[in-house]
């Protein structure tokens, strides 16, 4: 019994260690006071909606493919047929068409990942509205009242485009859904699509507003964030 305790806390320990450290300013939502954060959120309405459809980008410049994949089908967008399981389902794979190529092509993301227009251009080709907000336009409290009211509401969700070394990880710019807001502490929710890098954490506010108020060099313009619904 002593050594299948050991062996399974040595997994866990394990499959921490998997994932990057993160710093004291984050809660992962793994741990007990993320988890607590969770549970006195009163606005968590994507929450069960989206990690029912959470996915791993699929490589290192897919968290914007990834994140739409998960809004799509957490909205119910009508998908086409994902072959592997001869089911409708969006994937990494089938959400590319005729039509998102015209926006940006596989290639290309593949290189550069996408802006916030692209994004929102990926997505526009379903029959979804997707409302674009920079960070140079909102202020604190309109960043963190639109993102609220979002995840207070069933049926729409938040993709945010943000710089991680603004909230103290690793590298450059990232997409991802938020998906909970806890107003005691003022922190929202980010599930992490590079799964093998870091665990969905909580950020607080104004960190993640100062995040989307640095400028994207591909497009020249501030990151931001998407508001999503079904049309």
């Amino acid at each position: 019994m002593a050594q299948s305790s050991m062996a399974q806390s040595s997994m866990a320990q394990s499959s921490i260690a998997q994932t990057l450290p993160l710093p004291e300013s984050l809660t992962p939502l793994t741990g007990l006071e993320g988890q607590a954060l969770l549970q006195d959120s009163e606005a968590k309405a994507d929450f069960v909606p989206l990690t029912s459809q959470f996915v791993t980008q699929s490589n290192q410049a897919f968290c914007g493919v990834a994140s739409v994949v998960m809004v799509l089908n957490a909205l119910g967008v009508p998908a086409p047929l994902a072959p592997e399981w001869e089911r409708a389902y969006f994937t990494q794979e089938n959400v590319f068409n005729d039509q998102t190529e015209a926006i940006i092509g596989q290639d290309a993301i593949a290189r550069q990942g996408l802006t916030l227009a692209e994004l929102a251009g990926i997505l526009g080709t379903y029959p979804v509205n997707a409302e674009i907000h920079h960070g140079s336009d909102v202020s604190l409290e309109e960043f963190r009242d639109l993102i609220r009211a979002n995840l207070e509401t069933p049926g729409n969700y938040v993709l945010i485009n943000y710089l991680r070394r603004a909230i103290g990880q690793e590298r450059g710019g990232h997409i991802s859904p938020l998906a909970a807001y806890n107003a005691d502490t003022d922190q929202f929710l980010i599930l992490d699509v590079s799964r093998y890098k870091y665990p969905p954490v909580w950020v607080g506010a104004e960190t993640l507003w100062q995040a989307i108020n640095t400028v994207d060099s591909v497009s020249g313009l501030t990151w931001g964030f998407l508001l999503i619904g079904a049309q």
